[in-house]
């Protein structure tokens, strides 16, 4: 009797237990999801490193030191200029003597057509001339001899003629020649001038020196990093979010940022970016658990034009949590 309770008892416990894990039965003891999600991370910023394109040359100034702040503009490294200037004084004096020979094409192709309007009007009279030796000679008035002279002008003239429009189309042909050559000096001296003025770095944006790459009378190669700068009005904050609260969040989201460096303070940021792939917590992270978990990588764009964010500065985030 007491083995057929004891199975009896059994039985209604594992019922119970099914409805409880179903959901049918209230399960008091599971924590409601949190409605705010807490993310840790790092202040970053945008940061733009700059070197000399195309130039090895000596670096002969370099005004700023690192953490100091420069304006949109602002000349933060040049370099020796004296070959570049070299460069383009060269070329302007090979455009003005390339000028000078248009010039003189131009002179030649006036002179040509000159030439050619007098040729014209030279065929114009020995016809003329022609033409009356004809007429005197029917009347019985001229010898043969000087028809034949006039037929002979006539011819001559007619070949110079072509001879000297021939000349034109040369002279013409010779001003197209030149006029290429202009534009090719002031190509050359354009790009003389064009590498000159990399010569000269400049701040692309405000911002703040964060390295200093060279030092003053180093000779730089091409692309060697010179100077790194950091645009602090508009730092981000890079976190990981967990892989079970990627539904519960959006982007475009605002969030509440904190710092230990300003106790008591919050500040606006906007969730701007989740990315497309998990990865392992960074190694960063000292347990081996945590390190395994999937998370992935996100950036809370953040509102610093009081630049009181500095890159590197550890950094908390609470997001409101949607629902999946």
């Amino acid at each position: 009797m007491n083995k057929k309770k004891l199975t009896i008892a059994s039985g209604a416990v594992l019922a119970l237990s099914a409805l409880y894990f179903s959901g049918v039965l209230p399960q008091w003891h599971r924590e409601a999801p949190s409605q705010t999600i807490h993310l840790s991370g790092n202040i970053e910023a945008h940061e733009s490193v700059l070197s000399f394109n195309g130039l090895q040359a000596r670096v002969v100034q370099l005004p700023f030191n690192e953490g100091q702040w420069v304006a949109k503009g602002t000349v933060l490294a040049v370099v020796d200029q004296q070959e570049l200037n070299q460069q383009v004084a060269v070329a302007a004096a090979g455009v003005a003597v390339q000028r000078s020979q248009l010039d003189m094409a131009l002179e030649n192709v006036a002179a040509s057509r000159k030439t050619v309007e007098a040729d014209v009007a030279t065929v114009a009279q020995r016809k003329l001339d022609l033409e009356r030796s004809q007429a005197l000679q029917h009347q019985g008035f001229l010898a043969t001899a000087a028809l034949d002279n006039a037929a002979t002008a006539l011819k001559q003239a007619r070949a110079q003629l072509d001879r000297d429009r021939a000349l034109e189309v040369v002279a013409q042909r010779s001003v197209k020649v030149a006029q290429a050559g202009v534009h090719s000096g002031e190509q050359t001296e354009q790009l003389s001038r064009i590498m000159a003025s990399y010569a000269t770095l400049a701040a692309p944006f405000d911002g703040v020196v964060l390295t200093r790459q060279a030092e003053l009378g180093e000779v730089v190669a091409p692309g060697t990093p010179v100077i790194t700068l950091a645009d602090l009005d508009h730092v981000w904050l890079r976190a990981y979010l967990n892989e079970t609260d990627l539904g519960r969040v959006r982007l475009g989201q605002e969030v509440a940022i904190t710092s230990d460096s300003f106790p008591g303070q919050r500040f606006s940021g906007k969730l701007s970016f989740i990315a497309a792939k998990a990865e392992f917590t960074p190694r960063s992270v000292e347990t081996h658990a945590e390190r395994v978990t999937l998370v992935y990588r996100v950036k809370i764009d953040i509102d610093n034009r009081d630049r009181k964010f500095v890159p590197g500065m550890p950094a908390d985030a609470v997001l409101a949590a949607a629902r999946p």
